[in-house]
């Protein structure tokens, strides 16, 4: 018996519905789970800040070389200087743009910075993250974080003074891998690469 088209017509809404629904709890883990990560880092939580990415996840910033898997993920953060009186991390993090698709995602995210030291170093920085996720075990984790510092400047001179060049490693710590993409910050031209194109914009995925 041929189906009533009343009824075909709201089961074919439903399963709409329900695939928006899935697409907008995606992007909100998505974004929760990047914003976690730049509050963790804020304020020196390198721990709870490395759990977030996956077992085979990757971490790449400002042209110093990949580091693959959690544990090195983690080696890196801790060999950052550490979060103590006198220290200024934020990294506030902006302008998401997020595509996910089954059990995987990409994202690219603006970030401002401001670091400093007490009596010391003060500078505004901002970084372009192009980031994928992955769906592990039920949970949405960061499968690769890359992070492409646009610009560093000191805090008392102004960008129109010209940028600092980047930092290209961390001492005592050799990546796993090379860096995927040689750049400069300003006053260079660069353009991180984008995950998406305009027929992907279009579509929304």
């Amino acid at each position: 018996m041929d189906q009533d088209p009343a009824i075909a017509q709201l089961r074919a809404e439903v399963a709409q519905l329900r695939e928006e629904a899935r697409a907008a709890r995606d992007w909100t883990e998505i974004a929760n789970l990047q914003a976690m990560y730049g509050y963790y880092v804020d304020k020196g939580l390198w721990d709870k800040a490395a759990d977030l990415f996956a077992r085979e996840g990757t971490l790449e910033i400002a042209g110093r070389g990949v580091y693959v898997g959690r544990e090195r993920v983690r080696a890196y953060l801790h060999a950052l200087p550490p979060y103590e009186r006198g220290a200024l991390f934020n990294h506030m993090q902006l302008q998401p743009v997020i595509h996910a698709e089954g059990d995987a995602a990409k994202a690219r995210w603006r970030t401002f910075i401001q670091i400093a030291w007490l009596g010391g170093v003060a500078r505004w920085g901002e970084a372009t993250y192009e980031n994928s996720y992955v769906r592990e075990d039920g949970t949405w984790r960061i499968a690769s974080l890359h992070g492409f510092i646009t610009f560093y400047c000191e805090y008392d001179k102004g960008l129109n003074e010209g940028g600092i060049p980047l930092l290209r490693k961390i001492d005592g710590l050799q990546p796993d891998l090379p860096p995927t993409v040689e750049y400069e910050a300003f006053p260079e031209v660069f353009v991180p690469p984008f995950h998406y194109g305009d027929q992907a914009a279009e579509k929304g995925v």
